[in-house]
């Protein structure tokens, strides 16, 4: 059997574009009576959420999409956002190097992409390398959501 998938609606407040937003994001129906489920994207400016979240979302009267109301469960995952800051850098040696750490990537365009950090890597690990690509101006990043276990391996 395979998963149903549905878009569901993030809303919140951008402190970089200054106002109210939303993102649409992939959801695998977990319980449509009781508005569950978990995040199936690594949302790319959603603050808050990562991965594998399940959350629990309801359908407003001017919106067909579900829009999510709280996170149910964490997943212990962690998102990172990164902006490429050196133009003449290998994209692919780049995804690569972090892929390499037990990640997944969705690229937005050639200078943001997200990763997904799953619970059980080391973010030590993770963080070394975009540490030490962000020493040589290749990237900076952003940690919008750093689970527990994650801050812990950098601890």
């Amino acid at each position: 059997m395979s998963e149903q998938l549905e878009q569901v609606v993030i809303k919140y407040y951008s402190e970089v574009l200054e106002k109210d937003t939303e993102e649409i994001l992939w959801g695998v129906v977990i319980d449509t009576n009781k508005g569950l489920y978990r995040i199936d994207n690594i949302p790319y400016y959603g603050p808050e959420l990562s991965c594998e979240d399940i959350v629990h979302a309801t359908k407003q009267k001017n919106n067909d999409r579900p829009v999510v109301q709280y996170i149910e469960t964490y997943s212990g995952n962690s998102t990172v956002q990164v902006i490429v800051q050196k133009d003449k850098y290998d994209r692919d040696d780049l995804y690569n190097e972090i892929l390499y750490a037990n990640t997944e990537i969705e690229v937005v365009d050639d200078y943001y992409f997200v990763i997904n950090v799953p619970s059980q890597t080391d973010y030590k690990n993770v963080y070394a390398i975009l540490s030490a690509l962000e020493d040589e101006k290749v990237i900076s990043f952003a940690e919008p959501m750093l689970s527990p276990k994650h801050q812990s391996d950098i601890r």
